[in-house]
């Protein structure tokens, strides 16, 4: 193997007596190349976008969010919960009570959902850092029960950041029948004030639709005295966030249900591992056809190199050396187009994050981030090399095992 490694070598970069193919195997190496830049580059976008969504979510969603298996609620002193709050790896704890309401500013109303949280909301995300507005986080004082909604449903409502009047809520009761003659008698009405400030997540399932206010309000309106419909936990630092949690689902069992960030937005995280997919899909499918060059390459220089075949056997070589010969050529030719490749990728990527020379657009403040995000994964690059190799390896097989047998 190592003389057939050391012949391919030679007539990689020899000079044969026809200079084409040397133009044919560089433009090969070229196209190999060029297919994996933009392999690297592009898998590198979709990671990018992929961790700034990921980023947004985290100043909403929390570490780990507990629900019920059935049922919509359950005891906030719940033997289990209160273990689960006990742990040492447990930093912060919020209770949540979640539904659907029907809310009513002046002339206006709009179904959203109401999201009820202890006071140590702040502490479990990053809440503060996405409110507009001169107001605070604050959810109730005084008797008073604030409200403080997405930046698109204020829109919506026409409340503006800050409301003037309060904000009427009506929920079903959970026990009431209704009765035509009397249709508000079946709901329950509440009022929420303007604690002077809007949360914008750049999320439309947030912005749109969330009105986050206190628990107390939210047992009250939903009718959930004493019970959750959802436990936050927000882990300590220093904690294996997987080992934690099936350490919590072995001791909560089958009555309730364990979701990470990933999976409390797993549609729109699916989504984006589909486009990521089909874009590394679509992108191999250019490297075969950049790989079609090696076949002609390769079959020039078996060609080219016959009396040299003839010579090796006279000397004792077998039909397999002879292939090894071709097939380490091929394969040099795409391992030097795919690490060049692959190079300028990484290259152009560090470029991007470090300028941003790709923007989103010429309006200031119309995109959440100015320029392309990029983020480079290591995988992903073990995922390119791989790739280029097998395809270049399997484009040289054909030739290789053709050729040799006619010579």
């Amino acid at each position: 193997m190592k003389t057939s490694f050391y012949i391919a070598r030679r007539y990689l970069f020899s000079r044969k007596s026809t200079n084409v193919i040397n133009v044919i195997s560089a433009i090969s190496s070229i196209g190999v190349g060029i297919a994996s830049m933009a392999l690297v580059v592009t898998l590198s976008v979709f990671n990018g976008f992929h961790d700034l969504v990921e980023s947004l979510f985290t100043t909403f969603d929390p570490e780990l969010r507990i629900t019920p298996a059935r049922g919509k609620s359950v005891a906030a002193d719940d033997s289990l919960l209160l273990a689960i709050k006990a742990m040492p790896e447990v930093m912060v704890a919020t209770e949540v009570v979640e539904d659907q309401a029907l809310a009513i500013y002046n002339d206006r109303q709009q179904m959203v959902t109401i999201k009820g949280v202890s006071d140590n909301f702040d502490q479990l995300t990053d809440i503060r850092n996405i409110l507009l507005g001169d107001g605070e986080f604050c959810l109730h004082a005084a008797g008073l029960h604030y409200g403080i909604l997405g930046i698109r449903l204020a829109e919506t409502m026409g409340t503006g950041i800050d409301y003037r009047y309060p904000l009427k809520v009506y929920a079903p009761r959970r026990d009431g029948q209704p009765n035509p003659a009397l249709p508000y008698e079946g709901f329950t009405t509440d009022e929420l004030y303007s604690p002077g400030c809007v949360f914008a997540m750049q999320q439309s399932v947030y912005d749109s639709h969330y009105v986050l206010t206190s628990l107390a309000f939210a047992r009250q309106l939903f009718g959930y005295n004493g019970e959750l419909t959802a436990l936050e936990l927000k882990l300590q630092p220093t904690a294996d966030a997987k080992q934690v949690r099936r350490c919590i689902e072995q001791t909560l069992g089958e009555r309730f249900t364990v979701k990470d960030r990933y999976e409390q937005q797993e549609d729109t995280f699916r989504i984006m591992n589909i486009e990521k997919l089909i874009a590394y899909v679509f992108l191999t499918f250019i490297l075969v056809v950049a790989c079609f060059n090696i076949i002609g390459s390769l079959s020039m220089l078996i060609i080219d190199k016959r009396r040299d075949v003839e010579t090796l056997r006279c000397l004792g070589a077998t039909d397999r050396q002879t292939a090894q010969i071709f097939l380490f050529e091929g394969s040099m030719i795409c391992l030097l187009g795919a690490i060049g490749g692959i190079v300028i990728g990484l290259l152009l990527c560090w470029l991007q994050q470090t300028y941003g020379l790709v923007g989103l657009g010429s309006s200031s403040g119309t995109f959440i981030v100015d320029a392309y995000p990029v983020s480079i994964h290591a995988l992903d690059i073990v995922v390119v090399l791989i790739t280029v190799v097998v395809v270049g390896i399997l484009s040289a097989w054909y030739p290789v095992s053709y050729f040799t047998r006619k010579t």
